[in-house]
């Protein structure tokens, strides 16, 4: 017994110091990633970085720091870490092998919302879909069709395609192709086209709106007709315009070709 007490005393005596250090390396080490992951997420809020981003960053910066704390009171207590940090290497390169789709979505979505090619609200062609933007994670981004569908795009997909930001300008130009009939005066069709422009106040003066021949077609001759309106307004001058050409064409007696072919007929001869 008396034996048993000497090597009890001998442990503490090697090792009591080296895990009261190691504890308090453990308290202090996660206070300060606490502190150094909190004062990181302060400065990002300053430079108005993404809030998606900053929180993503955050857990980052704290989860590597706290692994590197661990680390260091597991070396205050004698523990090999390099064969730890082997293991965790190897662990790591086979979760990345077969996460490899889901680590480039990820990364895909970091420079998407560090890069901002388009916000929320934004609408946007991704990926061949047209929608407006509701959430940007760092897998994926939400967007919401014209008819309302939920599209879900992983955010790999978007960073290798092309991306068009519908709304990101102020301005848009409006780009008709009207066809009328070879039998129509041209400059009475100006005129007409001008005053249809005109008459609609949502159509910004400048730059100015443009009406020219566009070419002679096989079976018209196409106008060119583009007018530039506010970004919020293209929609709903589009489809003014079009039934107000139709309508006002009719008033003027201008005509609108189709497509038509003549058939000839030859009798023969028995």
């Amino acid at each position: 017994m008396q034996l048993n007490w000497e090597v009890l005393q001998q442990y503490v005596v090697t090792y009591g110091g080296k895990v009261v250090l190691a504890i308090i390396t453990l308290v202090i080490g996660k206070w300060l990633a606490k502190r150094i992951a909190l004062l990181c997420t302060r400065i990002m809020e300053r430079q108005k970085v993404d809030q998606t981003l900053t929180r993503f960053l955050n857990n980052i910066i704290y989860y590597v720091l706290l692994i590197t704390v661990v680390l260091a009171a597991a070396g205050q207590l004698g523990i090999n870490t390099a064969s730890f940090l082997t293991v965790l290497g190897a662990a790591s390169l086979a979760v990345g092998l077969a996460l490899k789709d889901s680590l480039a979505n990820f990364a895909s979505g970091v420079m998407l919302i560090l890069f901002r090619p388009f916000r929320i609200g934004d609408v946007v062609t991704v990926a061949g879909e047209t929608g407006q933007v509701v959430e940007i994670t760092v897998f994926n981004t939400i967007i919401n069709t014209a008819d309302n569908q939920k599209k879900i795009i992983p955010n790999g997909a978007i960073s290798n395609s092309t991306i068009t930001n519908i709304t990101a300008n102020p301005t848009r130009r409006i780009d008709l192709v009207i066809g009328v009939s070879y039998d129509d005066d041209v400059r009475k069709v100006k005129t007409v086209l001008e005053t249809i422009i005109k008459s609609d106040s949502r159509i910004l003066a400048e730059p100015k709106p443009l009406i020219s021949l566009l070419e002679l077609a096989d079976s018209s001759v196409n106008m060119a007709v583009r007018p530039w309106v506010k970004t919020e307004d293209y929609w709903d001058v589009y489809f003014a315009m079009m039934e107000k050409i139709k309508l006002t064409f009719d008033e003027e007696q201008i005509s609108i070709p189709y497509p038509q072919s003549d058939v000839h007929l030859h009798s023969l001869d028995k």
